[in-house]
């Protein structure tokens, strides 16, 4: 989704290829993971069914006017601070319903990513690393794919809810080295891909037969000239099959009217209860997209609008999740590629920021009702428990019972799992 008040970046501009719209090109290399988990403990993982959510603010949230307010400062905008379900503890007044789901949640105050650009910021946010030429990693929602899913079903373990605009597509280059089973499918405003039904005229038996035949061709074909292009395309085959199997996962009108009267019928609403519906059938990895938080231009309407989507939907998820015994199971993250700016422009706007900002967590492995870090009284500066994104993603990791110590391999080359130069947030973890 494009908005008038962001940033003209590149980022803003891009869409989501097609579905399965021919191979993919880039290299996948083989992965090993013994390293990581033992097979006993990677089967204990998958038993116990541990899912992530993530709801990734595009543009970049406004701490401000969310999980770090200040108000009566001078960078603190219009909106005053409001008590939550834990005492001492307050959000920005944008947030009522949030707030009362604060005991459930853990809120970091004190990121610094160091990276303004949007692409670069969202890649540190998903990858736990900076972008750099001698290395691709692999987005959270692919490792997690990888580690914590059902290696025997074919359903992709990565699905990624986008905004009305952003076009679907199957998009390897969010698996990096992991491969394309691995990689992300999107669902362009969370509809299923297009032409998802069989033709009427095409009858149960011719379709078997085809399928057998395009099978036997593969297999053939594979014999001498195997490639990542050709897994790239097996792969997606698969998964588009038991997409068209699977279809009523994606029908939200499954649900009771009452159930989506409360998620909200604007688009984010439609896209948590979806997710929530996937979670529930079993995809691993889950990323939902809420845009567009780039507020240059008049922040504080801008925010009002967007956040009272995003408020009461995101506190209805947690009750769901919580009420369905998921929310014990699931890993909720709530993140941007940064922060805003404490100075408020001559356009009414807060620019990017990513020296002092926000990301709150909730469910799986999670202590909630906490608060981490500090920022100084007009939000400039982290001023205690500094931390970045290979932090956050080391506490991912531990949360859902991983080590991310732990190496995996590219070409029986060790990799580690997360930035070895950083570590937990433990005091977050339950």
């Amino acid at each position: 989704m494009n908005a008038h008040y962001a940033c003209r970046s590149p980022a803003h501009a891009l869409s989501r290829r097609q579905f399965l719209l021919g191979s993919a090109a880039g290299t996948a290399g083989l992965l090993g993971f013994r390293d990581m988990l033992a097979p006993a403990n990677a089967e204990s993982l998958r038993r116990q069914d541990k899912r992530v959510l993530v709801i990734f603010m595009s543009g970049g949230l406004s701490q401000l006017e969310s999980w770090d307010p200040k108000p009566g400062t001078n960078t603190g905008g219009p909106f005053q601070s409001i008590p939550t379900s834990v005492s001492g503890v307050r959000l920005c007044e944008l947030l009522p319903h949030t707030a009362m789901q604060m005991h459930r949640l853990a809120v970091v105050r004190s990121i610094n990513t160091a990276e303004d650009e949007h692409s670069r910021g969202a890649y540190i946010m998903q990858t736990g690393r900076r972008q750099t030429p001698a290395e691709r990693y692999p987005h959270l929602g692919s490792v997690m794919a990888r580690l914590l899913g059902n290696e025997d079903s074919p359903l992709p373990g990565y699905i990624h809810i986008s905004p009305r605009g952003d076009g679907g597509g199957f998009n390897r280059n969010d698996s990096a080295f992991l491969g394309p089973r691995y990689a992300s499918v999107t669902l362009a405003d969370g509809a299923p891909p297009a032409n998802l039904l069989r033709p009427p005229t095409l009858t149960d038996l011719a379709d078997s037969e085809r399928n057998n035949l395009r099978a036997q061709l593969d297999r053939r074909f594979h014999e001498t000239r195997r490639s990542a292009d050709t897994e790239a395309y097996t792969n997606s085959f698969a998964q588009a099959t038991e997409i068209m199997r699977r279809q009523e996962i994606f029908d939200i009108g499954r649900e009771p009217a009452s159930l989506r009267d409360r998620y909200g019928h604007h688009e984010f609403g439609r896209h948590c209860l979806q997710a929530r519906r996937l979670l529930e059938n079993g995809i691993t990895f889950v990323k939902v997209t809420h845009s567009n938080y780039d507020t240059h231009h008049e922040n504080f309407d801008f925010h009002i609008e967007q956040l009272g989507e995003f408020d009461r939907t995101f506190a209805t998820l947690l009750d769901d999740l919580c009420q369905r015994g998921m929310l014990e199971r699931t890993l909720v993250v709530v993140m941007s590629e940064f922060g805003r700016t404490p100075n408020i422009n001559r356009n009414f706007g807060r620019d990017h920021w990513s020296r002092a900002w926000s990301v709150a967590m909730a469910g799986c492995g999670m202590r909630g009702g906490v608060v981490v870090g500090r920022t100084n009284d007009n939000g400039t500066a982290v001023v205690d428990r500094q931390v970045h994104g290979g932090h956050l993603f080391h506490t991912y990791f531990r949360a859902l019972g991983l080590d991310p110590r732990r190496n995996h391999y590219h070409q029986g080359r060790p990799i580690a799992m997360a930035d070895p130069q950083a570590d937990a947030i433990t005091e977050v973890l339950a």
